[in-house]
């Protein structure tokens, strides 16, 4: 349950945020009588709030960035690519951008629900989301560059720098992480605006059944096959069940995209296993970011360790 405040009876420091950036919107000055607010529940890295104004015929999502959050985000890149989405029908209008603090106000998808993991478990939903990235990738190109390799590079470097706790056998990893790299930089990287954290939470279902797209907060100029390969690994899709995600996304298999995707999905491990044991050093929220970046590196270990991994190099 939402609790509503209006603007003026903020009770914490949270609220006093909210109505701070409340204050900050052109079309809402003057009208803060008008103006209610709530703390919307989840979220990993910002304080998000659902906002109505009297008499508009929509409410707005109000996003103001967690503390620390801007070694991770770039929030112009961030509005960039929602802006862009928008513009391509996959996703809600932003209505508002301050390029300073990162806040955004974009256009509340009322009557749309989250989709949960159990929802991907279904062939035509995971075909819906390929669909969603093939359009994605079809808009203009995001400004900024940051493939994968540049992602997990970034965080290493964080990790070092904060003392995060890393794998015993880290240096096991990276000469494999390497040589991926290696087998994409000679193969050339096809770059396209990708979204990068396919989250369920970050799908929602129309009411048609149609699938919105929203939170582009990481997203970037990246290697193509990336956004296949971190959806399967995330959603845990079996080799078949990959393959017909490929088939919807190219209209064929290959065993050049089927290497690309599957390399994809160790460097999703590695990013995302990367990125948890760094916020393990930044972050006093309640969850095992240590215990969660571990599991990472271990299945990102376990497909280095796949009999197929050379041929999946040589075949990139």
């Amino acid at each position: 349950m939402i609790v509503k405040r209006r603007m003026g009876e903020a009770r914490s420091k949270d609220e006093q945020n909210a109505e701070t950036a409340i204050a900050m919107v052109p079309g809402w000055r003057g009208r803060e009588g008008e103006i209610s607010y709530g703390m919307m529940v989840g979220g990993l890295n910002n304080r998000n709030w659902r906002i109505e104004v009297a008499n508009d015929d929509r409410d707005y999502f109000l996003k103001i960035p967690g503390d620390g959050t801007e070694i991770f985000i770039n929030r112009a890149t961030s509005y960039e690519a929602a802006v862009h989405a928008h513009g391509l029908g996959i996703a809600p209008e932003v209505i508002f951008h301050d390029p300073t603090t990162g806040t955004e106000v974009h256009e509340f998808l009322d009557n749309h629900v989250t989709c949960t993991t159990a929802d991907f478990a279904r062939p035509e939903v995971r075909e819906q989301v390929i669909r969603l990235f093939r359009t994605l990738h079809s808009g203009p190109v995001l400004s900024q560059v940051k493939t994968i390799f540049d992602l997990i590079d970034e965080h290493l470097e964080q990790a070092r720098e904060l003392g995060s706790s890393m794998p015993e056998d880290l240096p096991w990893l990276l000469h494999h992480y390497e040589k991926i790299r290696a087998a994409f930089e000679a193969s050339g990287m096809d770059l396209v605006t990708c979204y990068n954290d396919p989250m369920p939470g970050n799908f929602l279902f129309a009411p048609d059944g149609a699938l919105k797209l929203i939170d582009y907060e990481f997203a970037s100029a990246n290697e193509r096959s990336y956004d296949i390969g971190v959806f399967a690994c995330e959603m845990f899709l079996e080799e078949d069940e990959t393959d017909a995600l490929i088939e919807t996304y190219f209209g064929t298999v290959t065993p050049q995209m089927q290497a690309r995707v599957s390399l994809c999905r160790v460097l999703a491990d590695m990013k995302w296993g990367s990125w948890a044991v760094v916020n393990r050093m930044l972050t006093d929220w309640d969850f095992d970011f240590q215990k969660y970046g571990l599991w990472k590196y271990m299945r990102g270990r376990a497909m280095m360790q796949d009999p197929r991994f050379d041929t999946w190099l040589r075949q990139v």
